[in-house]
């Protein structure tokens, strides 16, 4: 998804993305990320984060942070794919 235009030059603004043609901030620190996420998924994030070593942080918190972001969109498609799998594969 194509980031809408910033018109300040500050660089603590958190990044944007557009979910369902409207523009959404997408959390980009810890505080945030957490704040962000269902309260189920916090123990999950909280234990991610905690055993993340320096060369995983980033991938780690990109994973959270896009986790964070709610995509109506983006779960639909994953439910109908998960949905064919699951009958591609037939009964278990």
């Amino acid at each position: 998804m194509a980031e809408p235009p910033r018109t300040s030059s500050r660089t603590d603004e958190p990044p944007r993305t557009l979910v369902g043609g409207v523009v959404v901030d997408v959390p980009n620190n810890i505080p945030a990320i957490r704040a962000a996420l269902d309260p189920k998924r916090r123990v999950e994030f909280d234990k991610a984060i905690n055993a993340a070593g320096v060369g995983e942080i980033h991938a780690v918190m990109r994973h959270w942070m896009l986790e964070a972001v709610p995509d109506p969109e983006a779960d639909a498609i994953l439910a109908r794919l998960a949905r064919d799998e699951a009958e591609r594969r037939g009964p278990a």
